[in-house]
C-alpha cells in the first residue's frame, strides 16, 4: 500500500512538472489574453455604467448611458437602422452571389485553380487599400463605373455622395471580397453525393430540382456557417465607411461601430462608448442565438 501511495505521488509530481512546463511556454500568450482580452473586457462593462472621459476619472452613473442611447439618442437608431440594412442586404445578395460562382466553378471548368485565386486574392487585399481603389472606382467624374456606365448611355450615379446610393455602394464593394465564402461553398458542393445526383437525373429531375432538393440541403451547413460568420462581420462593419464616407452624406453609412467609435475617440465619451459596445454584444449573441436554434429546421447534418 504504502509502495502504490509512493508511485501514485511519484506520478502526480511528475504530472504537476509537465502542466507546469506547459503554463511557462504558454505564458506570453496567457498573459497577453489577460491584459487585452480578459481585461479591457471587464474594465468596459464597468465604464458602461460611468461617465468617463478618460481626462477625468471615472463617475459612476448606473444606467443612465444606457437609457440616454435608447431613449434620447437619435443617431443610435439611425447608426443602428443603417447596420441592419447592411447586415441584411449584404448577407442576402452576398451569399446568393458566392453561392452561384461556388456551382459555376464546380461545374469541372479548366482552368479551376486560377478561378479560386482570382476570387479569393480580394479577400487578401488590406482594406484601407481597397477602400482607396473603390474611391476611384466610385469617382462620379473620372471613375471606372462612370466611364462603363456613360459608355452605354446611363448618366452617371453620385455612388457616395448621394444618401439613396451611399449604402448600396458599399454593398456592391463587400461583393468584392466574398472570395472566402466562394471557396468555402466550394468545398461543401465538392462534398455533395455524386450518385445522389445521378440518380435523381435518371428519375427525370431538372437542374433546378437537383439544386433544390439534393445540392442545397447537402451543403446548408456551410451555409449555416457562412450566415453565421457574415452577421458578426456585418455587424462590425467600420473600415469602409470610415475611410470612404466618414458616415456621410446625411448620416446615411453612420454604422453603429463608426458611430461607436466617434463617441469614444472624438467626443471622449468613453463610458457612453463602452455601453454601445455591451449593446451591440447583446445584438450579435441575440442574432446568433436565433440562427443557431432556428437551424434545426433547416440544417441537415448527413448521420445525424
Amino acid at each position: 500500500m504504502a509502495t502504490a501511495n509512493l508511485f501514485l505521488s511519484a506520478h502526480q509530481c511528475k504530472q504537476l512538472r509537465r502542466l507546469a512546463k506547459g503554463l511557462a511556454f504558454c505564458s506570453p500568450w496567457i498573459a497577453g489574453f489577460v491584459a487585452f482580452g480578459i481585461v479591457p473586457i471587464v474594465l468596459s462593462f464597468y465604464y458602461s455604467f460611468t461617465s468617463y472621459s478618460v481626462l477625468q476619472s471615472p463617475r459612476w452613473v448606473g444606467l443612465q448611458n444606457y437609457s440616454q442611447l435608447v431613449t434620447e439618442d437619435r443617431l443610435f437608431w439611425l447608426s443602428l437602422g443603417n447596420t441592419l440594412y447592411y447586415v441584411v442586404y449584404s448577407n442576402l445578395i452576398g451569399g446568393l452571389l458566392a453561392l452561384t460562382l461556388a456551382m459555376l466553378l464546380n461545374m469541372k471548368v479548366r482552368g479551376l485553380a486560377i478561378y479560386r485565386t482570382i476570387y479569393y486574392v480580394p479577400v487578401i487585399v488590406p482594406v484601407v487599400a481597397s477602400s482607396i481603389i473603390w474611391l476611384q472606382l466610385f469617382n462620379p467624374q473620372y471613375g471606372v463605373l462612370t466611364f462603363i456606365l456613360k459608355s452605354v448611355g446611363i448618366p452617371p450615379i453620385p455612388w457616395l455622395t448621394d444618401p439613396a446610393w451611399s449604402k448600396p455602394s458599399l454593398i456592391l464593394m463587400s461583393l468584392w471580397s466574398i472570395g472566402n465564402a466562394v471557396i468555402i461553398f466550394l468545398a461543401g458542393l465538392q462534398d455533395v453525393p455524386q450518385e445522389m445526383l445521378e440518380a435523381a437525373e435518371l428519375d427525370g429531375a431538372s437542374s433546378l430540382e437537383k439544386i433544390r432538393f439534393i445540392t442545397i440541403p447537402m451543403i446548408s451547413p456551410v451555409i449555416f456557417f457562412n450566415l453565421v460568420i457574415g452577421l458578426i462581420g456585418g455587424f462590425q462593419v467600420f473600415s469602409q465607411a470610415y475611410i470612404m464616407t466618414r458616415g456621410g452624406p446625411a448620416d446615411s453609412t453612420l454604422f453603429y461601430v463608426l458611430y461607436l467609435y466617434n463617441n469614444a475617440f472624438q467626443f471622449l465619451k468613453m463610458g457612453y462608448a463602452s455601453g454601445m459596445a455591451w449593446i451591440l454584444f447583446i445584438l450579435i449573441l441575440g442574432t446568433s442565438l436565433l440562427v443557431f436554434r432556428s437551424s434545426s429546421r433547416w440544417v441537415y447534418y448527413a448521420g445525424g
